[in-house]
């Protein structure tokens, strides 16, 4: 019951009242912390709005005069029409007035969004952020949104942050750069948002040829998605070396050159994005193109006047087209007109030069809009104003419907907002190939040319004569030069066949050939490599020459050279002796060794520099408890004293193997020689011992790379174990592996010299050895051969292989 005076409610009469003696207090603060948070949510709707308003407050003004202007009112009758469109519309005036300058403008921006209306659902856009709501009304007011923030930025910081505020942050982005783009290929920050404090300054500028996701899109002139830019490994702004994210880069230009590149970052893997958003991002590219014409880097030159630069051209000997950007109604680049022809043009068609100037480039080189041809390499500069030299390019034109094709020298380069062709045609051709044959004949040469791909090889007729074959015999492959040569020649003709073949670099040598018909003469080869547009191995071409008779002028000269040649003689004697003294040292590579069931094989290339005395060494011996002991080592460094501690450690190695100790054993005495016996030698070593009867070889080793195994066409190294380098440390203890052998296994040792490269890790050079060593070859010879040939070392250092093979 109540106990409240007469007419009174039977409640408390005030909420502090309630919440002392009401029993359903909890329920009731409920209703109030419920009404507090709906309180919040619209005033941060409201925010949301006002916000979104003042951000579209030009965009609105912008409707404002295109109403006025279509229905001939005053800017206050424009506002209230506008207000009363959008209340029948169901609209907000912002939205409106989207659609209204669409309508008005209709450029690439109304082009993107009414794209995204066809593709768009009741549930909105995935590139959208799967937002819902009426997908048109949000593109269209991003995208007008950002065109009045660009228009009104001061600069193209400003401008970017316009851009990921209005445009980019609802797709999911978090980081835009704007690139201006250089004339000599540079990339200069021109504005970024979104990026930490500090990064915009690290990437201030890109110099030239150094590969980034924005340079990329500068070459290819198009645009270019990376869903993890990780993957591509391509450097860029804000990119973290473990961190995964999509990434869009957009060439932005005018009039067909490109100003710069719009890169946009988004925090997560990108998955393939619709052709509606692509419209979207290029359309924004072209929105920030305006912005950059200005930009210090992108800024055009000021154009020549027109006699100067035909001054230029009619000053040429060569023929030369003066060329200027034709451009379409939508203002993008379709062809180039000849502006004029010089003096000395002559066309390489036949035709007049009234045929010519003036005239569309397409309409008068209609072939030149081949892929890869002339008029691709024109845009090129035009668009990037990197010149463009090429020798011996085919230029096609068609007259009377027959295709008229010549060979030559062609250079582009831009001058203003035109573009200077210029070209040399080659039409001398058989007047030099017949002085080249006679030139031939007169210094005993003759000319080759092999192709890799289909394995045809060409000769000419002096070629034939001079290596002393009939003109019926097969040519002789390149590859096979080794077996006409003499055996001590046979370094030198692996250095070459590596240089031209490997390296695809031209390459010369001089050898000593021993002919069918029993006579020996001194020939020197020269050949170079022959390309595909993409940079792939198509041949060889190049010549060889007798240089018997200066080899013997030689030899009888140096009878009579004076002291300076004597002492010439003298340096060159001792870098004989200094190889001579490394062959002595070090076994020469015979045939290959049977030993049970195994084949072995051993290759050893000293260093280029012959007076150097290199300290890697290997054995392979059968040993008297009829195991095989195969070992392989490398003393640091070179000269006497290096060939000196391999002496020591090689035949210590193969006394302490008569013991019948294991591996790891045996490379812990030859710890102790290193150590206590040589003078401060240090060395790595790997030793194996082969058992006939189980076929399982156990392995130690000392610092030094594990062997790789080939099992059924695949290559892997053995399991690492522990192994100190020989001679670093007094006592040392050695882990040992085993593995068991099946038929047709290969194993392979080898020394740093196969793959030690200046420019990579260690790493990486076993991994590429990994995949050469698995390539097809008939014996096991010709595998190690073709290590050798096709390693990646550039350190001129000396290397052992040795390979065996279970039969």
């Amino acid at each position: 019951m109540s106990s409240g005076p007469p007419g009174s409610s039977a409640g408390p009469t005030s909420v502090e009242e309630q919440d002392v003696h009401d029993p359903q207090q909890p329920a009731d603060e409920g209703t109030r912390l419920g009404r507090l948070a709906a309180t919040v949510e619209r005033l941060r709707r409201e925010v949301r709005e006002a916000h979104a308003a003042a951000d579209g407050r030009a965009l609105i003004e912008l409707a404002k005069g295109i109403l006025v202007e279509r229905l001939g009112c005053n800017p206050g009758e424009a506002a209230r029409q506008l207000s009363s469109l959008a209340e029948q519309a169901g609209l907000s005036q912002l939205e409106l007035a989207a659609d209204i300058v669409n309508q008005a403008a209709q450029d690439r921006l109304t082009e993107a969004a009414s794209q995204f209306v066809s593709a768009a659902t009741g549930q909105g856009s995935p590139a959208e952020g799967g937002e819902p709501g009426d997908g048109r009304v949000s593109v269209a007011v991003r995208l007008r949104t950002a065109e009045s923030g660009v228009l009104a930025a001061d600069d193209t910081q400003a401008v970017s942050e316009s851009l990921l505020q209005h445009a980019l942050a609802p797709l999911g982005a978090t980081a835009v750069a704007v690139w201006a783009a250089g004339t000599d290929g540079s990339l200069t920050l021109a504005g970024a948002a979104g990026f930490a404090p500090g990064e915009p300054g690290r990437w201030r500028y890109v110099p030239p040829g150094v590969a980034t996701p924005a340079r990329q899109a500068l070459v290819e002139r198009g645009t270019v998605w990376f869903g993890d830019v990780s993957e591509a490994g391509l450097p860029s702004i804000g990119q973290l070396p473990e961190e995964r994210g999509g990434r869009v880069v957009v060439p932005a230009g005018t009039g067909g050159r490109i100003l710069g590149v719009l890169e946009i970052v988004w925090p997560h893997p990108l998955p393939p994005q619709p052709p509606v958003l692509q419209r979207q991002v290029e359309a924004l590219a072209e929105l920030i193109a305006h912005t950059l014409e200005d930009h210090p880097e992108t800024r055009w030159i000021p154009r020549p006047p027109d006699s100067e630069l035909l001054d230029l051209a009619n000053g040429l000997h060569d023929p030369a087209l003066v060329l200027r950007p034709h451009l379409d109604a939508d203002g993008r680049l379709a062809d180039f007109r000849i502006q004029h022809v010089n003096t000395n043009f002559v066309d390489f068609a036949g035709r007049p030069r009234s045929a010519v100037n003036g005239a569309l480039l397409l309409e008068a080189y209609p072939l030149a809009a081949g892929e890869g041809g002339l008029f691709e390499k024109i845009e090129r500069v035009h668009a990037t104003g990197e010149p463009f030299r090429a020798e011996r390019m085919p230029l096609t034109a068609i007259i009377d419907q027959v295709p008229l094709t010549a060979v030559a020298n062609v250079s582009i380069s831009r001058h203003g907002d035109c573009v200077l062709l210029l070209w040399r045609v080659l039409d001398e051709a058989a007047r030099v190939a017949g002085l080249l044959q006679h030139a031939q004949r007169l210094g005993r040469m003759g000319g080759f040319e092999e192709n890799l791909v289909t394995g045809e090889i060409t000769w000419n007729g002096q070629l034939f004569t001079l290596l002393g074959l009939p003109q019926t015999a097969p040519p002789i492959p390149l590859q096979q030069l080794p077996r006409h040569a003499h055996p001590d020649d046979a370094v030198a003709l692996g250095r070459f066949l590596r240089a031209l073949m490997h390296h695809q670099r031209p390459a010369s040598t001089a050898f000593r050939l021993q002919r069918s018909d029993g006579v020996s003469r001194h020939i020197r080869v020269v050949a170079e490599p022959v390309l595909d547009v993409h940079g792939r191995l198509l041949g060889v071409r190049g010549a060889y020459q007798d240089i018997s008779a200066q080899h013997w002028t030689e030899v009888a000269l140096a009878a009579t050279r004076d002291q300076l040649a004597h002492t010439e003689q003298q340096a060159a004697e001792r870098n004989r002796l200094a190889l001579q003294l490394q062959q002595a040292i070090m076994p020469p590579t015979h045939g290959p060794i049977e030993a049970f069931d195994l084949r072995i094989a051993v290759r050893y290339r000293p260093a280029e520099e012959e007076h150097l005395v290199g300290g890697d060494w290997y054995d392979c011996v059968v040993l008297p408890s009829k195991q095989v002991l195969l070992s392989l080592g490398d003393v640091a460094g070179h000269g006497i004293e290096a060939a000196t501690g391999m002496v020591v450690l090689r035949n210590a190695l193969r006394g302490l193997a008569t013991t019948g100790a294991g591996p790891a054993q045996l490379l812990t005495w030859l710890n102790l020689v290193a150590h206590h016996l040589t003078e401060q030698v240090t060395a790595t070593a790997v030793c194996a011992l082969f058992d006939p009867e189980t076929r399982v070889l156990r392995w130690a080793r000392a610092g030094h790379f594990p062997p790789i195994m080939l099992r059924d066409g695949e290559a892997s190294e053995l399991p690492l174990i522990e192994g100190v380098l020989l001679g670093a440390l007094s006592e040392a203890r050695f882990e040992e592996g085993s593995v068991q052998l099946h038929k047709d296994d290969v194993l392979l040792m080898y020394t740093d010299g196969l793959i030690e490269r200046k420019d990579r890790s260690l790493e990486h050079s076993q991994r590429q050895l990994l995949t050469v060593a698995t390539a097809e070859v008939s014996s096991l010879e010709q595998r190690l051969d073709h290590l050798l040939t096709y390693s990646k070392s550039d350190t001129d250092d000396d290397t052992c292989v040795i390979g065996i093979q279970l039969r």
